[in-house]
């Protein structure tokens, strides 16, 4: 089960956003806190920020159109996203994202910022081992590293589990 949409431009804007108000703007970092705010999100608001999937790598959950987006600006990925990320930041150094312009807000809803900000508050100077340890909870333990995380995986962890699944499976009738 994945109600969600990807959206690629909402991608490289959030890309941005959070490149831009945490202190080391690297792959992991940005990768963790779209996980950290799109678990806050989904469980007050029913959905994720970006409507990415998350795959679970080495160093926790990965958002799977987002890392694709991050690689076509490193210059090692495949365009499978109809955005061109070169035009807002570039990736140095193999792994820090630097940005070009300013964030386009008008592609983030009054509960997107709330997450996002609450996260990077949170966690954004947090380092490497902690981020990537706080990350690895009972969703990415239940799988095997580099397979997707199920959405239910990630809902099951909520104190209203069953209550957003029904909500997730059957959106029109709540």
């Amino acid at each position: 089960m994945h109600p969600f949409v990807f959206k690629a431009q909402k991608s490289v804007e959030a890309i941005l956003y959070i490149a831009q108000n945490v202190k080391q703007p690297t792959f992991h970092c940005i990768s963790k806190m779209m996980y950290f705010a799109d678990k806050i999100h989904l469980e007050k608001y029913g959905r994720f920020i970006c409507g990415d999937n998350y795959v679970a790598m080495k160093h926790g959950p990965v958002p799977s159109g987002i890392y694709d987006i991050l690689k076509v600006a490193r210059g090692d990925g495949f365009a499978l996203h109809d955005v061109n990320p070169n035009k807002a930041f570039k990736v140095i150094e193999k792994f820090m994202v630097k940005p070009l312009r300013s964030t386009d807000m008008d592609y983030f809803s009054e509960s997107d910022l709330e997450c996002l900000d609450n996260t990077i508050k949170k966690y954004g100077h947090l380092p490497f081992n902690e981020l990537t340890d706080l990350s690895h909870d009972e969703a990415w333990q239940a799988v095997d590293e580099n397979d997707c995380i199920n959405l239910e995986q990630i809902v099951g962890m909520m104190p209203d589990a069953d209550v957003l699944l029904d909500y997730l499976r059957e959106p029109c009738l709540g």
